[in-house]
């Protein structure tokens, strides 16, 4: 008898949507001989919830859409994550549980144990933990039955465990002999084979045949990448999904053979495939299916761009130049060129005019004053004026172009380059920019070539060059790592890297004094360890040096 896994693409809160994913998946396996389908984690309802689950109608029809899987489902035994009632003692309204589906009816129910509190991971808030665990039986075997951080605190992987308690090592110790985890684990650059590495040790100390199915799809920031996967007790992977994208796999388990398909594999591939899809989702989740971005001739903007007719298609791109008196020719031409080898739609709206009528407005109350950023700034809000304009007229979602070294030294302007519905490149930093946007042009020239040889600026006041005011990206991406997601203290850094302290000093310093801008920030792709908004939570008004 086959095992199936499910890896499908959920949206939160359509209970319908996601219930048919699930039936239309399960019935495909049935036909293909499978006896058990795997789905994952809340894959009733989508993940993460957050504090939906605290609406007790959003509850009661997680119970409903599991009644409904369940009588569509029968024939084929059914696992599938769901958010169930918590007792009243445990003070929540919910658990995070995974349901075994029988004949028609919920033959058992496994709730998480470990409920992480890291990071994007806020469970505690929401849900009760776990008591107990228990064993079921399938296919001659002893199955146990966790979920996503459940597996994520082996002794012999982490050197510092999060957790007092190990649920793998007590089902194992309980007589486990086959370990199913249904997850919904986010995507990070390296985090398949962090996952991999983890799930191997696992296998190879307790001498079992791990399975995984994890989500994919984009839900909100967060990115999950599949890449759901069946290891032998050795270590070997025996069946693997595909990256990116909704996929049905098959094993068997007693043979511990299966389907091997695609993986995405390197840095800047898996960094555009996570930023593809993630855009992809979040616009048609959130029900746009256009969008209009800002196109100035640099590479921020023009690597955007790529992204979003991946994502959509060019039909559903919109391009808007907006020259200031301050911008070259060449950055208008590249403008235009772009738009023409990526095939969407061009508009020119020049900005000289308002500009000067900006400036004649506040010409009195300015008297005395020379030109400084204020004058650059309102370039930039007249530009976001601009296309929040377009995107009113016309619908669709303005995609803002700001990267992750500009956002994290503040090198932004509030209301003008920073506005926006998604900021799809704002975990993305400058350097990695140059790299993501080499391998488009890997596949099919688009990127004029003149846009990734001019070095960076904002074109905001005469001969301007990003090197004014930041030091080379080179250095700065190196600083930003090392302070933002490994925690070094100015020192440590400038010791490491052989930097300047007074450099890196203003550098930390510039990261602490913009956080009330990244608080205002559109929501962004999370493509690192550690990316700015919900999984960094730091105080706007607070005087600690780092």
């Amino acid at each position: 008898m086959k095992i199936a896994l499910g890896q499908i693409n959920t949206t939160i809160g359509d209970f319908a949507g996601n219930a048919a994913k699930i039936i239309d998946f399960s019935r495909q396996a049935q036909a293909a001989g499978a006896g058990l389908i795997l789905f994952p984690e809340l894959a009733i309802c989508g993940y993460p919830p957050r504090d939906l689950v605290e609406r007790p109608s959003f509850v009661a029809r997680n119970q409903e859409s599991l009644q409904h899987v369940a009588q569509e489902t029968r024939g084929i035994a059914v696992i599938c994550g769901v958010a169930t009632p918590a007792h009243a003692e445990t003070g929540k309204r919910v658990m995070n549980s995974a349901a075994l589906l029988r004949d028609g009816v919920v033959a058992a129910m496994q709730s998480k144990m470990l409920l992480p509190t890291y990071d994007v991971f806020d469970e505690m808030r929401n849900f009760a933990p776990a008591q107990k665990q228990e064993l079921f039986q399938f296919c001659g075997k002893q199955m146990a039955l966790t979920i996503c951080e459940d597996a994520w605190n082996d002794k012999h992987f982490w050197n510092r465990r999060l957790y007092g308690f190990d649920p793998v090592e007590s089902l194992m110790s309980a007589g486990g002999n086959f370990l199913l985890n249904i997850s919904a684990s986010p995507f990070w650059l390296d985090k398949p084979r962090l996952r991999r590495d983890m799930l191997a040790v696992i296998a190879r100390n307790y001498k079992v045949p791990v399975v995984m199915v994890n989500l994919v799809g984009g839900n909100d920031s967060l990115v999950f990448d599949g890449s759901s996967l069946v290891m032998a007790p050795d270590g070997r992977i025996v069946a693997q999904a595909k990256s990116f994208d909704e996929d049905l796999i098959y094993f068997d388990p007693n043979a511990l053979t299966g389907d091997i398909h695609d993986q995405v594999e390197g840095e800047a591939t898996s960094a555009y495939a996570a930023l593809v899809l993630g855009t992809r989702d979040y616009c048609r989740k959130c029900g746009f299916d256009r969008v209009t971005i800002g196109l100035s001739g640099g590479i921020d903007s023009a690597l955007t761009a790529a992204i979003a007719v991946d994502a959509l298609g060019p039909e559903h791109v919109r391009g808007v130049g907006m020259p200031s008196p301050y911008s070259s020719p060449g950055s208008i031409e590249d403008a235009r060129s772009l738009a023409a080898n990526l095939g969407i739609r061009f508009d020119l709206l020049p900005i000289n005019d308002a500009f000067d009528a900006y400036r004649k407005i506040l010409k009195n109350a300015f008297a005395g004053r020379p030109e400084d950023a204020t004058e650059e700034n309102i370039q930039s809000r007249i530009r976001g004026t601009l296309l929040m304009a377009l995107s009113n007229k016309f619908g669709g979602i303005v995609l803002s172009t700001g990267n992750k070294s500009e956002l994290a030294v503040g090198y932004c302007t509030l209301y003008g380059d920073m506005a926006g519905g998604l900021a799809v490149i704002s975990d993305v930093p400058k350097t990695m920019v140059y790299r993501l946007a080499r391998y488009v042009n890997s596949r099919r020239e688009v990127i004029p070539q003149p846009t990734l040889d001019k070095p960076p600026s904002a074109e905001l006041r005469p001969n301007q060059q990003d090197t004014d005011t930041l030091p080379p990206y080179d250095i700065l991406d190196r600083i930003l790592e090392d302070y933002i997601e490994d925690l070094k203290t100015p020192e440590q850094i400038a010791g490491e890297r052989q930097f300047d302290l007074k450099l890196v000093r203003r550098i930390v310093g510039m990261v602490d004094h913009a956080e009330y801008k990244r608080q205002q920030a559109a929501p962004g792709l999370k493509i690192s360890e550690k990316a700015f908004g919900v999984g960094r939570r730091f105080p706007i008004a607070a005087k600690y040096e780092t």
